[in-house]
């Protein structure tokens, strides 16, 4: 079969790999079919190339640089395979950050290093302690954390981090190091482009009320308001009353009224389509839809934010999907580049989301004429 690729984008694909490869110290086959559009076939046909030209070493699902790591390789290049371990402290063990930890831990295998993982807690307000045993635990050579950057110790993990001497990469989370404001070494997803991703189908169905659920509030939850009020602001969207609120934990009592009371405001107001974050979320919002006879999507179209269970439910539903294990990956490829080189350039890379498209969202119905 004829790759429908052009031949004269190679040199484009290329410089693109190379660069990806610098940035990231390795590359995914799944990571650059969707940021090249090119085939698997054509990309796979790139790296062979590349790897006789001396440019990069393949390996399982893409490359590295040709003096670069694999499972048994050294994480600076030399003799002697990598060993020990890093740490890695996130809010939680469910929801969003089960993926990112298996990114973490694939990548953490191709360089001989193990992973000591703990989940804190997003009400946790000082990480230090959790960290200092962490990094007391054992042969500990780096750190991967996101820590809850809404506490009056915020700051205060940051600054740890940057003077315990052990190097560290944050994930999902920005930072600054005091007084200089220097930026911390990271890597997020661009949440804001996943919303913009949102309403952007939405209204490409023909909705023009649209409206944001929120399941708390975090620093995703905050980017995604951002980049929807953008694009809202960019698409005529909601000329009328705006649809955004911040639901209670789905193990409160409160919550099932909540959703009631969201689903009022946005039939009240005229809205056809929401996005929830997260997943959850957005299916308890059609159940409790369901449940009052509004049917899904016809009278309400629901896009869920974050897809870890979105396409198993029924509907299926239409979801913003950040890329959980690359995220994961990155950022241990971006420790092990830290730990070899400890002087190297300061890196934050951000990896856009993509959105699919399912069954719970469709144009809205036409109003009947006056």
């Amino acid at each position: 079969m004829t790759d429908p690729t052009p031949a004269l984008l190679a040199a484009e694909r290329r410089a693109h790999i190379l660069a990806t490869m610098e940035r990231e110290g390795a590359v995914r086959i799944s990571q650059l079919t969707d940021e090249l559009g090119a085939a698997t076939v054509t990309l796979r046909r790139d790296l062979a190339q590349m790897e006789q030209e001396g440019l990069l070493q393949r390996v399982h699902g893409g490359a590295i640089p040709a003096n670069g790591q694999h499972t048994h390789a050294p994480a600076g290049g030399g003799t002697e395979a990598s060993t020990g371990s890093i740490a890695v402290l996130v809010p939680s063990l469910n929801f969003y950050w089960p993926g990112v930890v298996r990114g973490m831990e694939a990548a953490a295998r191709r360089h001989g290093l193990k992973v000591h993982l703990r989940g804190a807690s997003y009400e946790l307000q000082d990480e230090r302690p959790v960290l200092e045993r962490l990094v007391a635990s054992g042969d500990i050579r780096g750190l991967i954390v996101a820590p809850n950057t809404d506490t009056p110790h915020s700051q205060d993990v940051v600054q740890w981090l940057a003077e315990c001497g052990t190097p560290s990469v944050l994930v999902e989370r920005d930072a600054i190091v005091q007084p200089a404001g220097v930026p911390v070494e990271a890597v997020t997803t661009d949440h804001a482009l996943g919303a913009v991703l949102a309403a952007r189908h939405l209204a490409s169905l023909g909705h023009r009320k649209v409206g944001l659920v929120l399941s708390r509030n975090s620093p995703t939850s905050r980017k995604i308001a951002a980049g929807w009020q953008a694009a809202c602001e960019e698409l005529g969207l909601t000329p009328a009353q705006h649809i955004e609120t911040t639901l209670p934990d789905r193990a409160s009592a409160e919550f099932s009224a909540a959703v009631d009371t969201t689903l009022d405001r946005a039939l009240g107001s005229g809205v056809t389509a929401l996005l929830v974050h997260s997943d959850p979320e957005a299916m308890a919002f059609v159940d409790l839809a369901l449940n009052r006879g509004i049917s899904v999507p016809e009278d309400l179209s629901i896009v869920a934010y974050d897809d870890e269970v979105a396409e198993l439910f029924t509907p299926a539903l239409t979801a913003v999907a950040p890329p959980r294990v690359s995220v994961g990956e990155t950022a241990v490829e971006l420790l092990v580049s830290r730990m070899a080189d400890p002087g190297r350039p300061t890196r934050r890379v951000m990896l856009n989301p993509t959105l699919v498209v399912r069954e719970s969202t469709v144009a809205p119905r036409a109003e009947s004429p006056a």
